[in-house]
């Protein structure tokens, strides 16, 4: 094999890859990376729940593949100068030169490389990259980390006539997203659930455009096609919360706030909380007001903010943690609250009425003393 490539290609393309590989591994192959030439550069990288492949641009003179360790080829070709690589394999010696630099390294047989599961393409849809980044942002949060339910270390995807709708639970808080599809294939709906850890390198290498990402979900496996690059993940097999039943309907109590200006009293109540001095919030909900108060081995703190409309006294307790994650992911400058009683999740909505996200967040029972 052997071919050149401008250095700053190759090194988008090593990082890109990069990111599926397997940073320890009974399999020394998925540790690296699969370079193949054959038609134009495309480089690999698997780790048996997640693959990343992409394309690059380059002059093919003998085409081959090979097995590049990822660290090491990441950093020589991030330290190499700014001009033409070029990269020469005989059986498992690799030669990379690049200006008056030279390497000369052991590379392993591409046949040792495990290939990439092929996806059906049979259900699909095409959503905008910074629609679905956004999405993903607005959820991963909320993907729990309990291996004992492993459906819920991922996120449920629905895609329907509609549009599509993003999904994360963690047995304490709920994160839902909607958005609208550019196009829809297949089956009139249609879900799956990906791995949090997958769900995150989608995030990275969507871009911050209206450009198309197309999805397609085939019986075990999930592919999203960004431009050059394809990332399959494995789907998450088993039943996923139903979700729809949890959320609590026709709330009695409904008050609308300012984002930001509940994030800062939050954030200063919270200060005298840590890991180590765990207190929930007590929040009290009243005519117009909310009142915040937090108590520890260190100290107190209270704050207060405006809210519209009346809580009625209602008083509950939160984690803070839970409770900022959620305001945090809500893009919106102002948001609507519903509430039921002092055990009941808190709703946080589209202040305009809209269905695009939904943000549920469960109490924590209060003591006394607290």
């Amino acid at each position: 094999m052997k071919f050149s490539c401008e250095k700053a290609l190759l090194q988008t393309a090593v990082s890109v890859a990069s990111r599926a590989v397997s940073v320890k591994s009974s399999i020394p192959a998925i540790e690296g990376i699969l370079v193949e030439a054959a038609g134009n550069l495309r480089l690999t990288g698997y780790n048996l729940e997640t693959g990343i492949r992409t394309s690059v641009e380059a002059e093919i003179r003998e085409e081959g593949g090979i097995v590049l360790n990822a660290r090491l080829f990441g950093e020589i070709v991030k330290k190499l100068p700014d001009e033409t690589v070029v990269l020469t394999t005989e059986k498992d010696a690799v030669r990379i030169e690049c200006g008056m630099s030279l390497y000369n390294i052991v590379g392993t047989s591409p046949d040792d490389f495990p290939e990439l599961p092929e996806v059906d393409g049979s259900n699909g849809f095409t959503v905008e990259q910074g629609k679905l980044a956004s999405m993903i942002s607005g959820t991963l949060f909320a993907v729990s980390d309990n291996e004992s339910r492993p459906i819920h270390t991922g996120s449920l995807f629905e895609a329907d006539e509609t549009g599509l709708t993003v999904v994360s639970v963690d047995g304490y808080r709920l994160a839902l997203r909607r958005e609208a599809l550019l196009e829809k294939r297949g089956d009139e709906k249609f879900s799956f659930v990906v791995p949090g850890a997958s769900l995150s390198e989608v995030e990275k290498i969507a871009g911050d455009t209206d450009e198309g990402m197309q999805v397609y979900a085939g019986a075990r496996h999930v592919l999203f096609q960004c431009g050059a690059t394809q990332l399959i993940a494995r789907r998450l097999e088993g039943e996923f919360l139903a979700y729809r039943n949890a959320i609590p309907k026709n709330s009695p109590v409904v008050l609308h706030g300012d984002v930001r200006v509940l994030r800062a009293a939050i954030d200063r109540v919270a200060l005298i909380i840590s890991d180590r001095l765990k207190s929930p919030l007590r929040c009290i909900f009243d005519d117009g007001v909310l009142r915040v108060r937090s108590n520890t081995a260190i100290g107190s703190a209270s704050d207060e903010c405006p809210l519209e409309g009346n809580g009625g006294g209602l008083e509950i307790g939160f984690s803070n943690r839970y409770l900022m994650d959620a305001l945090k992911a809500v893009s919106d400058d102002r948001v609507r609250l519903e509430l039921g009683t002092a055990v009941a999740p808190c709703l946080l909505l589209p202040d305009d009425g809209s269905e695009r996200f939904l943000y549920m967040v469960l109490p924590v029972r209060l003591k006394a003393n607290e």
